[in-house]
């Protein structure tokens, strides 16, 4: 029996035993910062490594194949992404409708260009249809989504949102951070440029910060790496080389995260000490069938409010042994944040609030180790967590 290979199987397979010198399996990496010419007359492939670079388009051909994209767009971090999404596809003075809820970087960063005049921004609970349709009654040159959200695992469908944005005459860009290519692709469902933060997911391992934006087609593809060029927000070749290497696992870590997010979601919901557990995979999710129509599986993200408020959230991290209190996600490790100091502590308490970022809300990255030993940790925290709520 023959086949072609699959998407995922082309993604994460990109740049292999491709070596023409010396027939390396592993792509070699490219670290020159210049490439000579054969002559003035004749310009080679490559120039300069801000402009364009062998190792970091290679990855961008992996993250593209995977998304199902006309090409990878590849930045120095997540907001380097956003930052060359905005410039390239919002016109002087245009308009953006974005989450009310997004990740807090994201919001600092809207505030800050729009209060330079850079555009106009409107954050909108896009959850709610009807302030969501409201929002897009009039013209719109972008629409961000970001699904599921940052913390609070709100979900969005997405086709619906690439409907509502097109006929506002918006770009439809979709944040897939929190789910990866593995289990979104927003691009089929109508969105126009799909963009990550690899530092999470992507490369999965904690060691590199990163950015990636895929477009759909090829006008906007050049726009985007034009811009990331004038901007110099593109990835060093080093740090391409490294997601690379981190990307090759993705299908195999995702696997294992996913199953240790359900064992622990097991044991918060009920549990006397947690008021509310955010996750996709939970039937009373709000937007739980949302997730089954556009999710392959419901992730290893999760967010749950702890009764006793923060003082609750600070006993139950106090004496953690395996998930280390920290910011970022998506790596081998077990992370626990606090966004409303943390992630979030960018926004002010007003758009905490409307976001519904509380003081006793905790943010969980389920990381790879075994499952017994995560449990554990989380159960005696809801412990400490329970003896001051």
């Amino acid at each position: 029996m023959s086949g072609d290979i699959s998407q995922l199987g082309r993604g994460l397979r990109a740049g292999l035993d491709a070596d023409q010198a010396f027939r390396s399996i592993v792509p070699p990496i490219y670290p020159g910062t210049n490439f000579s010419f054969e002559s003035i007359e004749l310009r080679p492939q490559y120039d300069y490594s801000r402009s364009g670079n062998p190792t970091r388009d290679l990855l961008g051909e992996a993250v593209a194949t995977l998304e199902g994209g006309v090409k990878g767009v590849i930045t120095a971090s997540g907001l380097a992404a956003l930052t060359t999404v905005f410039a390239a596809l919002v016109p002087a003075n245009g308009r953006i409708v974005a989450p009310h809820d997004c990740y807090g970087g994201t919001w600092r960063l809207l505030m800050h260009l729009s209060g330079k005049g850079s555009f106009s921004v409107d954050f909108v609970d896009q959850t709610d249809e009807d302030a969501f349709r409201a929002s897009l009654d009039r013209p719109c040159d972008l629409l961000l989504v970001e699904t599921p959200s940052n913390p609070l695992l709100r979900l969005v469908d997405l086709r619906h949102a690439a409907d509502l944005g097109h006929a506002a005459g918006a770009v439809v860009v979709a944040d897939n951070t929190f789910c990866s290519p593995v289990r979104q692709r927003p691009l089929e469902f109508g969105c126009d440029v799909v963009l990550h933060s690899t530092t999470k997911f992507i490369n999965g391992h904690s060691d590199v910060v990163g950015g990636a934006v895929v477009a759909s087609d090829e006008q906007r593809a050049a726009d985007l790496a034009h811009w990331a060029n004038v901007l110099g927000v593109t990835a060093s070749p080093l740090d391409s080389w490294l997601v690379l290497r981190g990307l090759r696992t993705i299908d195999a870590r995702v696997r294992v995260h996913d199953a240790n997010a359900a064992d622990i979601v097991a044991l918060l919901s009920g549990h006397a000490a947690v008021s509310r557990v955010h996750y996709p995979g939970l039937p009373d999710h709000p937007g739980h069938d949302i997730a089954v129509r556009q999710q392959h599986g419901f992730g290893s993200m999760i967010s749950f409010e702890l009764t006793g408020g923060r003082p609750a959230a600070e006993a139950f991290c106090r004496g953690l042994r395996i998930f280390d209190i920290a910011e970022s996600l998506g790596g081998v490790e077990s992370l626990v944040a606090h966004p409303a100091s943390m992630t979030h502590a960018a926004m002010t308490p007003e758009a905490q609030l409307a976001a519904g970022i509380t003081p006793g809300l905790l943010r969980l990255s389920v990381g790879i180790e075994p499952s017994v030993d995560l449990v554990t940790d989380i159960a005696d925290g809801l412990e400490r967590a329970a003896s001051v709520g």
